[in-house]
């Protein structure tokens, strides 16, 4: 995604984050099209803060930076972390733009507009819960998939090559909405297999 809008002035650097939950993610893409300083890229669940790449960047920027992050759930997956993370940066005078959602958090002036600072808050609350509840459909559409799975004896944890009873299973999952990383998760492959099996 090629992104042009919204574009900072020169001052302070352009820092970007980059979160990727496995290697078969491709990071490549999520701050395409922009020209940064510095980026930092972890391969890390985004369950906590606790992740290197994460913790460097928020060493590293300072008052007048520009932080890109391609979108909310890459920075954080819980609402909390999310929100304490953005208020610190802003308070010290980084913004932070999500790239995907369009959404720029940044310190008011003295005597800026709070009311502004204060609905850029409640969009990223509501955005953030919607989220997590999202990701919480997701586990549950896996455990349910799983359970599919039991039932026809097909899901015996990890195995290289699907049976005909899996390969089944996998495109019944797929036709529900089940996304392509759960279903890989419960079959036991990766992602790429499940798209290689759909094509069959």
């Amino acid at each position: 995604m090629t992104v042009k809008k919204n574009l900072p002035p020169s001052s302070g650097q352009k820092i970007g984050y980059v979160r990727v939950s496995s290697v078969d993610q491709n990071d490549a893409r999520q701050l395409e099209g922009l020209v940064l300083d510095k980026i930092f890229t972890d391969k890390a669940s985004g369950k906590d803060v606790k992740r290197p790449q994460l913790q460097a960047m928020l060493g590293h920027v300072r008052d007048g930076d520009h932080l890109y992050v391609h979108s909310m759930d890459r920075l954080s997956r819980s609402l909390k972390d999310l929100q304490e993370v953005v208020e610190s940066l802003t308070a010290r005078g980084v913004s932070v733009m999500f790239v995907k959602e369009n959404l720029t958090f940044e310190r008011p002036d003295e005597g800026g507009d709070a009311h502004r600072a204060a609905y850029s808050m409640l969009l990223l609350q509501m955005l953030g819960a919607v989220g997590q509840f999202e990701r919480a459909l997701i586990r549950e559409r896996q455990r349910e998939g799983i359970a599919i799975a039991k039932t026809k004896g097909v899901y015996k944890g990890r195995k290289p090559v699907l049976d005909e009873a899996a390969r089944a299973t996998l495109r019944e999952m797929a036709e529900r909405g089940v996304p392509k990383v759960d279903i890989a998760q419960t079959l036991g492959i990766s992602r790429a297999s499940v798209y290689q099996y759909l094509k069959t």
